[in-house]
């Protein structure tokens, strides 16, 4: 249960700081995009940071159903805690977005207008999601006590460097089209975003377990 807490916990603080510096970060900027989109990047990381560090030692901090689906498949969660898992994560990221709605005075229940489609959106979800993988299985290998911080800066890179701002969640995808807000996306798009998603965790699952075996170092060959 206090995993399944902190799972739910960690993911509604997440949609909170994601969406609620989106607005914040639009109303001050002025209608300067560059600039909201910085606010928004590095609010997320340092949010990750803190809620990683704290949430690990009780859930692993997934906060993304992807995430579970390939610590599950390499026997790192018992695949009786995965539905329960998804469930948390998906539930808590709805609540965050509802709390940033409410923290900014505006309406609770939101259908986002933001339009995110196509085939380059798609395969920046894809390559973010792998990215992510490829860091949380490299860092528990060669860094497990710096994985917050990996994790924190991926994500902050990835937000300018793909072309969907980098979702590279499929619980974080589905709150998000609850907010027409500068984090939002349409319902209609969020199909696409998460089977991109699911593509790219699997192959970031596949190529990460490969890259990183234990014993299979090979530093100096």
């Amino acid at each position: 249960m206090r995993a399944l807490v902190a799972e739910a916990l960690g993911s509604a603080l997440l949609l909170a700081v994601v969406v609620g510096s989106g607005i914040m970060g639009q109303t001050l900027a002025a209608g300067n995009d560059a600039v909201a989109l910085l606010a928004n990047a590095l609010a997320t990381g340092a949010g990750l940071l803190v809620l990683i560090t704290l949430f690990a030692p009780l859930s692993g901090a997934h906060f993304n159903p992807a995430v579970s689906l390939v610590m599950a498949a390499r026997g790192d969660l018992p695949w009786p805690r995965l539905l329960p898992y998804l469930a948390a994560q998906v539930a808590g990221a709805v609540a965050g977005v509802l709390l940033a709605h409410a923290m900014f005075d505006l309406p609770l229940l939101q259908a986002s207008q933001h339009v995110r489609s196509g085939w380059p959106q798609w395969l920046a979800e894809a390559t973010a999601t792998a990215g992510l993988l490829l860091t949380i299985l490299g860092g528990v290998r060669h860094a497990r006590d710096k994985v917050a911080l990996l994790v924190a800066l991926y994500i902050v890179a990835a937000y300018w460097f793909t072309a969907s701002t980098s979702f590279a969640n499929p619980a974080v995808t589905l709150a998000r089209s609850l907010t027409d807000t500068f984090a939002g996306i349409a319902p209609a798009d969020v199909g696409g975003f998460v089977l991109a998603q699911l593509a790219g965790a699997a192959i970031g699952g596949a190529l990460g377990g490969w890259l990183f075996r234990a014993g299979h170092d090979t530093a100096g060959a």
